[in-house]
Parts: structure tokens; C-alpha cells; sequence
């Protein structure tokens, strides 16, 4: 018996890295996955069909159920026809993972409108389209008096919630997926839909080209020393976040090796008050704590 035995995944950006990782595991936990992969570039250019079949053969090889999808994830009917997919396969859906993305790195004062727009597109995009997506069928799903205990897991990122230069573009994109994720957890509990997010560390063609940690994140020489930045690590947590008995929604978690943390969201802290409109000369006088 595995964890997700009877449930139906589909899984963004399947074809490499953590993705790919993910769509092993959910197989062996008895999952039916649709491996979704565009096949594209690290900076998103071009495509290559190849890493979503790859990844279903090796799947179907050892006996699990897979089908490959390679529709673009911020196209509007895409995002349908990758819904549809999942229906048309295995005949429902329970489990929709977000992990498809892109890096065009660079500082802010040099970074282009294009490589803003990109980085955006494809991971606020396409967060958004396959979730609206797949909330609609499960809505319908509620209407038509189904039960429905599906799970969406987003991705967001460190990069987003704690900053990191040079990635302006992806870590505001990091940022609004970590709200988009509180927001639809809100919106989508009354469909019997629970939404979550994780924040991994972990190598993959982006962390390697990633300022500052391309050194880090190669794996030990030594075969005994435990790899902390194998993207294989991150795979279970998601796996539980997808079960049927999974009781978190709306949470955000950071994943790294063997540790988990979860993030605290934005939240007020120190005050400054009166009962009157403040002038900016007391506020020059007063502002002293709250400034730091």
C-alpha cells in the first residue's frame, strides 16, 4: 500500500530536477501522474518533448502509471487541455503540483522589460492557469455532489519570502505565489481543496546557476556523507501534502535535506500610535523604533 495509492497528480515541470523527482515518488506511493514538461530551456527558450516521455517510460517501466503532457502551463487553453488530460487518462483528479519555472537573472539596473515579463509569466502564470483550471473541475465536481479531497502544492522560494539579489523578477514571482497560495487555500477550502507551498533547497539547473550557490549545492565526494541538496529530498514532504488524511492548508514550508520549517507569514509587530493624524516632524522624533 503506498500513501497515495487511487489518487491522480498532475505535476509541472516533470521532465528534470525536482519535478522529475517528484513524479518517481508519487508513482512508487501508487499515484497515477500526468508528467507535465514543456522542455524547455533553463531561461524558458525552446522546447524539447523528450524529458516528460523519458520520465513516463521509466515510470511505466517499474510499473506505475504515467502520461506525458506537454502543454505550455501560462497558456490559457493549455492550462484546460492539461486538466482534461488527467480526466481523459485516468478518469479524475486529485492532486495538482506547480513546480514548473524559470531564471533570466540579473540586477535590477540592468535587468530588461523581457526578462521581468518572462520570469513573471511563467511562474505566476503558471501557477495560476492550471490551478484556476483544475478549481473549476473540482468545483464542478462539489455541484454535482462528489466528494472531492484534492490538494494543490505550489512552489515558491527563499529567493521570495527572504530576498536574494539579482533575482528581482523571481523573487517577486516567489512572493506572489507564497500569497496566491494563502488565498486560494481560503477560497478553495468550500471545494474540499486544500492549498500549500514549499520553499526547497535543493540542486537543480536553477540553484546551479543561482548566484552564490553553485559551489554549494554540488553533491559530497563521499558516498557516505548524506546529500543534503539532492532535489530527491524534497519529493517526500510534497508526497504528504498530497495524501487524502493531510490536514494543512494555506501553509508555506521550507525544505531542505532532512529539515522542514514553516514559514511565518508577513505579520505586524511593533507600534506607533496616537489618536490624531502624526506630522512628519513627530514622526521624525518617534519613528526611531519601528525604523531599526
Amino acid at each position: 500500500m503506498g500513501a497515495l495509492d487511487g489518487r491522480i497528480a498532475i505535476i509541472t515541470g516533470a521532465g528534470r530536477g525536482i519535478g522529475r523527482e517528484h513524479a518517481f515518488l508519487f508513482a512508487a506511493e501508487g499515484a497515477s501522474v500526468v508528467v507535465n514538461d514543456l522542455g524547455g530551456a533553463i531561461d524558458g527558450s525552446g522546447d524539447d518533448r523528450s524529458p516528460a516521455q523519458q520520465v513516463v517510460d521509466e515510470i511505466t517501466a517499474g510499473g506505475g502509471q504515467a502520461v506525458a503532457n506537454t502543454d505550455d502551463i501560462t497558456d490559457w487553453d493549455g492550462g484546460k487541455h492539461l486538466v482534461d488530460s488527467a480526466v481523459e487518462a485516468f478518469g479524475n483528479l486529485h492532486i495538482l503540483i506547480n513546480n514548473a519555472g524559470i531564471l533570466r537573472d540579473r540586477v535590477l539596473v540592468n535587468m530588461s522589460e523581457a526578462e521581468w515579463d518572462s520570469v513573471i509569466h511563467v511562474h505566476l502564470k503558471g501557477h495560476f492557469v492550471p490551478t484556476r483550471h483544475a478549481a473549476a473541475y473540482w468545483r464542478e465536481q462539489t455541484k454535482s455532489g462528489r466528494e472531492v479531497k484534492a490538494a494543490v502544492v505550489n512552489t515558491s522560494s527563499t529567493s521570495g519570502l527572504l530576498g536574494n539579489p539579482g533575482q528581482s523578477n523571481y523573487g517577486a514571482a516567489k512572493a506572489g505565489i507564497a500569497a496566491f497560495t494563502t488565498i486560494a487555500a481560503e477560497e478553495l477550502v468550500r471545494y474540499g481543496v486544500r492549498v500549500n507551498a514549499i520553499a526547497p533547497a535543493a540542486r537543480t539547473r536553477m540553484t546551479e546557476q543561482t548566484p552564490g550557490l553553485s559551489d554549494i549545492v554540488q553533491a559530497p565526494t563521499d558516498a557516505s556523507v548524506f546529500d543534503s541538496w539532492d532535489p530527491a529530498n524534497v519529493s517526500p514532504l510534497v508526497a504528504y501534502l498530497s495524501t487524502e488524511g493531510c490536514p494543512a492548508t494555506g501553509k508555506v514550508y521550507f525544505v531542505q535535506g532532512g529539515r522542514i520549517r514553516l514559514f511565518q507569514p508577513w505579520t505586524m509587530t511593533d507600534t506607533l500610535e496616537k489618536d490624531e493624524r502624526w506630522t512628519v516632524a513627530e514622526l521624525q522624533a518617534e519613528m526611531h523604533p519601528l525604523v531599526g
